[in-house]
């Protein structure tokens, strides 16, 4: 993996880091209004899916730009959800876990909502992730 540097990404690198944060902020907010909760609709739902492929199909072209981080942040909060979520779901199958499932959801929700609030204001004002 290679250091992200201050080296100015592409216009289409920064572009699509935005659609997928879009993305994601689409999938959080169907987790809110909807039936479905914010975790299941982040991890479960189309806009997410699309947007971790859409991470691993471009995240070449952010290689050695500052744009890398932000890759490696989405992709990590993705496949971390999942396995938080599946967690929680082996502990709900326990009578003593399915207190703790619920916490663990109640966690991940405002973790994912920080994660991808905190990354798209990095991106908005073009500053690299913490990794």
């Amino acid at each position: 993996m290679s250091e992200p540097s201050d080296r100015e990404p592409l216009p289409s690198v920064v572009t699509v880091a935005n659609v997928v944060y879009a993305l994601h902020a689409f999938a959080i907010v169907v987790g809110i209004a909807g039936t479905a909760t914010v975790v299941g609709s982040f991890v479960g739902s189309i806009p997410s899916i699309f947007a971790v492929i859409l991470n691993y199909l471009k995240r070449g072209d952010a290689r050695g730009t500052w744009a890398e981080s932000h890759y490696r942040w989405q992709i990590r909060t993705f496949w971390f959800a999942i396995f938080w979520v599946i967690l929680a779901a082996i502990l709900f199958f326990t009578l003593v876990g399915i207190p703790l499932s619920f916490a663990i959801l109640l966690a991940v929700t405002v973790w994912l909502v920080y994660r991808i609030g905190r990354g798209w204001l990095r991106l908005r004002d073009r500053r690299p992730m913490y990794v």
